[in-house]
């Protein structure tokens, strides 16, 4: 390898005007801990650029108080185009500085019942989303020579899967792979990757699933969520946002490649789901 991979880079605070305003994108920034980061980052003064399939997801974006520093990109996050579109308008806006990979496909499969070839697809849909994401990121902060950082959104069951959900276990896995793969890979370039592996999180997603449940079965759910994570309940898409606005900022510049765990001590209490 060659010795000018490894020469240290400025750092993007120091490359990067002072006071202008930093842009990032973030996908699947719709709907649940999305939208917290849209909004906390929002909250900071960030530019953002939302990557959402769903239109109805950000039928928020227009009328919102800070309208002028946000824009929506409706179109599929695994897309190469649609994010080097989303890259482009915040660019605009400003230095971009920041990319979240948040988007993904919540399907169960197991593979005695269902094809390896659509298992495979499902993997490739939560998988691919990130990949995209990062490599556009990559290439806009390498090419801006300003650096930047990456924060991919995983999972508890990257580590620790429960029954029926391969597909997405294993993609979260390979994004936790990718995380320390780019960090290595980019840390020199003054570009740092880091994933957060969030434990249960009270989503629209989460609030529907209950309440499609007879009562006496929420209930039961929502006990064993709370027995399942130490701090005897599940977590805020706010909190989520906080850790991930963290990680984005000049506060965390010295960390890179790590797997964040933002589950209320679920997974170091390690209590297998299936036990009742």
């Amino acid at each position: 390898m060659e010795l000018s991979r490894l020469r240290r880079h400025p750092s993007r605070e120091s490359r990067i005007e002072e006071g202008a305003t930093m842009s990032c994108v973030v996908t699947g920034g719709g709907r649940g801990v999305g939208r917290a980061v849209v909004e906390r980052l929002l909250a900071g003064g960030e530019s953002v650029v939302v990557i959402e399939r769903d239109p109805q997801a950000v039928a928020w974006v227009n009328p919102h108080p800070a309208g002028d520093r946000l824009t929506a990109v409706v179109g599929n996050a695994a897309d190469e185009d649609v994010a080097t579109d989303a890259a482009r308008r915040a660019q605009r806006a400003g230095p971009l500085t920041g990319w979240v990979n948040n988007a993904a496909v919540f399907r169960d499969a197991s593979v005695h019942e269902t094809p390896a070839g659509e298992v495979f697809e499902l993997i490739a849909r939560n998988l691919r989303p990130a990949l995209v994401g990062a490599t556009v990121a990559v290439r806009r902060f390498l090419a801006a020579g300003t650096g930047g950082a990456i924060v991919n959104v995983s999972s508890h069951q990257a580590r620790r899967p429960v029954p029926g959900c391969l597909p997405y276990a294993t993609a979260k896995a390979a994004v936790e792979g990718l995380t320390r793969a780019l960090a290595v890979e980019y840390g020199a370039r003054g570009i740092r990757i880091n994933a957060v592996a969030l434990g249960s999180v009270a989503t629209e997603r989460h609030a529907a699933f209950l309440a499609a449940r007879e009562p006496a079965e929420a209930e039961w759910i929502d006990a064993e969520l709370r027995r399942l994570h130490p701090l005897g309940r599940i977590g805020g898409v706010d909190e989520v946002a906080e850790a991930v606005a963290w990680l984005l900022s000049p506060a965390a510049g010295f960390v890179n490649g790590v797997i964040l765990p933002v589950d209320g001590g679920r997974s170091v209490l390690g209590l297998d789901p299936e036990a009742r």
